[in-house]
């Protein structure tokens, strides 16, 4: 496991530093002059090197090896400092803040071993031998065995860290195969549509242009019973611009040819109103933006049966009509103070199959809320993408 690879804060580089800086200082103070001093200072440099590289050469602390090279020469330097004077202990804790960082395991519990022999040395060098072993047991176990915890943390995070990373891999995954499912749910939903026009011309415009065509050439040879194939040629065309405007119609609801889907239900709302005795209110909140031809007629439509159910089984005094623009979907309620029903009990009439189909079609959804005596609630919700 790589660790540290980046800048490490402030005061783990710079600490070090500045407590051999002191420690020097009183040594040169307090200790021997001469040769054993200029010793003394030259392993307090060479710690402070080898802190230096560790600190601010985070590709030295990548190469393990050198790492560990690094590691062995800055205890060896503190266990020489503390052995020729004590206060070299006050050392020990920078020592430990490298030998939990640096080392990858398991040298990190042997760094950190040696680093708590030095602290025991340093707390224990006027004892007996006895005494002192028993102040570097008490060093040596205490920090091996918070090494080992810590280690054992550490791959509990690894192993949750992996385990999330799985889990949002698997998440990314189901994501594309939602999104291809419903590609192809959109291109099959096209093709059926496709072939039902081509049904519908078919059946409808080309059989009624053909009859007009076969007419018009029984006219050119008929002498004076001509009048009879022209009357029937015009009859043949009068059904066919009928044909023509019942598929135009149903593509798209004649009320959203001139107006848009909250002022269409708005018109909806209101001739409903005035056909049953119904007061209806019909609102429209958020921010109004544009949807497509599809999402608006499936919207209409299926409001426009929801208000046909409340005629039917409602028996309501009031109803609301709510367009919706929320931030990701554009929903449609239609809720009534009828008399409501069970929809535990019911399986719902071929309205309700519709209506959900057509959300469905949009991957959108509908949500039946009824409860007897208290009304019934329907929500159609299409979400934005599928309104482009």
């Amino acid at each position: 496991m790589r660790r540290d690879e980046g800048r490490w804060p402030l005061p783990v580089t710079v600490g070090p530093h500045l407590l051999l800086l002191l420690l020097a200082g009183f040594t040169a103070a307090a200790g021997p002059a001469g040769a054993a001093l200029a010793v003394d200072l030259g392993l307090c440099a060479l710690a402070a090197a080898c802190f230096a590289a560790l600190a601010l050469r985070p590709a030295w602390r990548t190469r393990q090896a050198t790492a560990i090279a690094l590691m062995a020469v800055l205890v060896t330097v503190t266990g020489v400092l503390v052995l020729r004077h004590p206060w070299f202990g006050f050392l020990t804790p920078a020592a430990y803040v490298y030998a939990f960082r640096v080392p990858d395991w398991p040298w990190r519990v042997y760094g950190v071993a040696l680093v708590a022999v030095s602290a025991g040395i340093a707390q224990g060098h006027d004892l007996d031998p006895v005494t002192l072993a028993i102040v570097i047991a008490a060093n040596v176990a205490p920090m091996c065995a918070f090494a080992v915890v810590a280690h054992r943390g550490e791959l509990r995070g690894e192993e949750r860290d992996r385990a999330l990373e799985q889990a949002r891999q698997a998440n990314r995954e189901n994501a594309a195969l939602h999104e291809r499912l419903l590609a192809q749910a959109r291109d099959v939903a096209v093709r059926e549509e496709r072939q039902r026009m081509a049904r519908e011309i078919h059946d409808t415009l080309a059989q009624g242009l053909t009859g007009i065509v076969s007419q018009l050439r029984a006219a050119e040879t008929a002498g004076d019973a001509w009048r009879a194939h022209v009357a029937t040629a015009t009859a043949l065309a009068r059904e066919s611009l009928t044909e023509a405007r019942r598929s135009v119609h149903a593509l798209r609801p004649e009320p959203l040819d001139t107006a848009r889907l909250g002022e269409a239900l708005a018109a909806l709302a209101e001739r409903w109103s005035a056909r049953h005795g119904v007061p209806v209110r019909a609102a429209t909140t958020g921010t109004v933006r544009p949807i497509g031809p599809e999402a608006e007629a499936a919207l209409l439509r299926i409001a426009q049966e929801a208000l046909a159910n409340v005629a039917r089984h409602a028996r309501a005094r009031m109803v609301g009509v709510t367009l919706s623009y929320l931030e990701r979907e554009v929903a449609v309620d239609v809720r009534d103070d009828g008399e409501g029903f069970d929809p535990a009990a019911s399986h719902g009439g071929f309205g309700l199959i519709a209506m959900r189909q057509r959300a469905e079609a949009l991957s959108g959804s509908l949500d039946v809320e009824s409860e007897l005596g208290h009304g019934t609630g329907i929500s159609a919700r299409v979400p934005l993408e599928a309104c482009a």
